[in-house]
């Protein structure tokens, strides 16, 4: 008996510690790649809420709803069920079980999705469920979006802003979107970031106590080892 319990707390201190960390930033900075890496090289989970967002935004032109409507928005803000996975090797994401991880990255979804998220009601409901989903990450989680350290969770142990210039941004989200032109993909990154920071409700915001990092001269490798470097930090001061 006494063995069993002197392995079990010898255990419980050797585990790293749990860790909330909570990465914001526009798009085009590497938050994505660089959020799934970390988790998974840390043994976190992974959230992705920008995904939720444009799940309700699917669902909505899916069900007839007039996205630029924001009293039918928010009406309908409760009706559709959302399923995020949290395995940074595979996330995964379900409205009313449907897998949704394709048919929210098409263009009309991507234009769409500012103006449904800036309805205070849909983001009352997803901030509920990605607290939700924080609270019972029992090994940790990285949650990546754009009020996560401002709004989502204020009190998470590491909030981290990633930047970059609009030039670096829109060549990356370019080199992701094939065929599409830089230029064009700039204006339009520059007109969601003018959308998202200029929302009455949680607007993209760096947090007081957020560390920045600017990845523009940064490969993705850089950038995801000194987001580990600052996560391991944090734990080893837990």
């Amino acid at each position: 008996m006494s063995t069993t319990v002197e392995t079990a707390s010898a255990a419980a201190r050797t585990a790293p510690a749990a860790v909330i960390v909570a990465i914001d930033g526009p798009s085009g900075t590497g938050k994505s790649s660089t959020s799934k890496a970390v988790a998974a090289q840390l043994g976190l989970s992974y959230l992705d809420t920008g995904a939720q967002y444009r799940a309700i935004t699917w669902w909505m032109l899916n069900n007839g709803i007039d996205v630029q409507n924001a009293a039918e928005v928010a009406t309908a803000a409760d009706k559709p069920v959302i399923v995020s996975g949290t395995d940074p090797a595979a996330p995964t994401i379900t409205v009313d079980g449907e897998d949704a991880a394709g048919p929210i990255r098409t263009p009309e979804v991507t234009s769409r999705v500012s103006a449904v998220s800036a309805v205070p009601e849909v983001r009352a409901r997803i901030t509920e469920l990605q607290r939700s989903i924080a609270a019972g990450a029992e090994v940790g989680i990285v949650v990546e979006g754009r009020d996560i350290g401002t709004t989502v969770l204020p009190d998470a142990d590491l909030k981290i802003f990633l930047t970059a210039s609009p030039e670096a941004r829109a060549a990356r989200r370019s080199g992701e979107l094939k065929g599409s032109d830089l230029a064009t993909t700039k204006e339009a990154l520059i007109k969601r970031d003018t959308a998202d920071s200029s929302r009455k409700t949680s607007p993209l915001a760096k947090a007081d106590d957020a560390v920045e990092v600017d990845t523009t001269e940064l490969t993705l490798q850089q950038v995801i080892e000194c987001v580990v470097t600052l996560v391991e930090e944090k734990r080893a001061a837990k």
